[in-house]
């Protein structure tokens, strides 16, 4: 069994190209079970959030997979479109790649901790599915523990630089005292929570959660003291908005730029700050022509996020260490299943030699054979058939003096000699 990852990145590509490959809680579970039934794949799962799409799988030994092509077909996008963008990982780099996710290491925020709950929520998808085996099963098992014994003997997780916290902190740094500001927040889920949480934080006056399930957004603002509107009321409500954190699921854009531009000449074209941390995007990227407003998406972060990130940095390199410790653990346990396989298959080979042997004596004795004769008949054929194919493999290594010498310590003929 041999581990791929196939995928994409914020550090490949940009949203534009990351938008259109995203997988959405009402694709995922076909999106997985087609990817297992692709020929050679035995185990699937599929980590997709606002920054990646990655696709994790376990191919069968001596069978080439076309992941992209299958990436490509699924997501009817062209395959020149995003080869540039793609990165492939196979055995040991593979397992390091998905522990530096898994610990935030190869996220846009150094040490982000949301990250883990995403693979750990893509696992829960992948395992409905039924498309989890042994392996990635022990895979991900791995990825937790090492993701949270990183985090908790290093500073990754110092200081609060989440996407969230970067949205909330540029609008800080753009408006200044948000003690008179207004802020609408779209969405209801991790993200909308956290942002809301550091607003209120930063001494925002007024909250407005907007969301298509209002009861969501009620129980959302109920939190910090704000209002819960539908978001098909939102256009209504826009004018008061001086800041918009959007960062929702939604595969339409909800804000568009009419909306925008009426909300603005309501405003007397007063200044309006909008942050797009969706993908794909709540906000229509034409809005960003119009004057007065400030639009910013999740790739526009990463300038925020560098000034924040000298501590975690020194802990990144601590991180990187014990994550290669930790890739050579489970590189043992992986190397240590095939050995189990092979194992389990000649027994399964012994026991199916020596049951059709005992059949064959057994009905010779029930027609009068002669015991003695039958027993050494057994003998003799159980021998000859255990000795077959190792001795075949002897003679044709016959020149081969390391594969002699390795064979001989697997038969432990040398231990014999040594007893003798």
């Amino acid at each position: 069994m041999s581990f791929i990852v196939l995928g994409l990145s914020h550090k490949t590509a940009p949203l534009s190209i990351r938008e259109k490959l995203v997988f959405d809680d009402v694709l995922m579970t076909d999106a997985l079970r087609g990817l297992k039934s692709s020929p050679g794949i035995s185990e699937s799962m599929i980590l997709s959030t606002c920054n990646r799409t990655e696709l994790y799988c376990y191919e069968e030994e001596g069978v080439i997979t076309d992941l992209m092509n299958w990436l490509s077909s699924t997501k009817n996008i062209e395959r020149d479109e995003i080869k540039n963008h793609i990165y492939k990982y196979t055995g040991e780099r593979a397992v390091r790649h998905i522990l530096r996710v898994a610990s935030g290491l190869d996220s846009m925020v150094l040490g982000e901790p949301q990250i883990l709950g995403q693979l750990k929520e893509a696992y829960k998808k992948a395992t409905s599915a039924n498309t989890v085996g042994k392996f990635l099963n022990r895979l991900m098992q791995f990825s937790f523990s090492s993701a949270k014994l990183i985090r908790s003997e290093t500073e990754i997780g110092s200081s609060p630089v989440s996407v969230a916290y970067t949205a909330a902190k540029l609008a800080e740094q753009i408006h200044g005292d948000l003690s008179s500001k207004c802020a609408i927040l779209i969405g209801s889920g991790d993200t909308a929570t956290l942002v809301a949480n550091h607003l209120k934080s930063s001494g925002l006056q007024k909250l407005i959660v907007a969301n298509r399930t209002l009861q969501n957004a009620r129980k959302l603002a109920a939190g910090y003291n704000g209002d819960a509107i539908a978001i098909s009321t939102l256009p209504k409500f826009l004018t008061e908005a001086d800041i918009v954190i959007t960062c929702t699921g939604s595969t339409e854009p909800i804000l568009t730029k009419s909306m925008v531009a009426l909300a603005l000449n309501d405003r007397n074209k007063e200044p309006m700050f909008i942050v797009d941390l969706a993908v794909p995007r709540d906000v229509d990227p034409e809005t960003s022509t119009l004057d007065s407003i400030y639009l910013y998406t999740i790739d526009d972060l990463q300038s925020v996020v560098l000034s924040n990130l000298n501590v975690r940095k020194d802990a990144a390199a601590i991180a990187e260490e014990m994550i290669y410790l930790q890739v050579q653990d489970y590189m043992h346990w992986s190397k240590s299943q095939s050995a189990s396989n092979a194992i389990k298959d000649y027994r399964n080979y012994g026991q199916d030699v020596k049951n059709k042997i005992l059949d064959d004596a057994i009905d010779n004795l029930n027609s009068g054979a002669d015991p003695k004769a039958v027993i050494e008949r057994l003998a003799n054929t159980l021998t000859n058939k255990l000795l077959h194919h190792p001795t075949v493999a002897l003679k044709a290594a016959n020149d081969n003096s390391e594969t002699l010498k390795l064979a001989r310590e697997i038969l432990g003929l040398d231990q014999e000699d040594k007893q003798s």
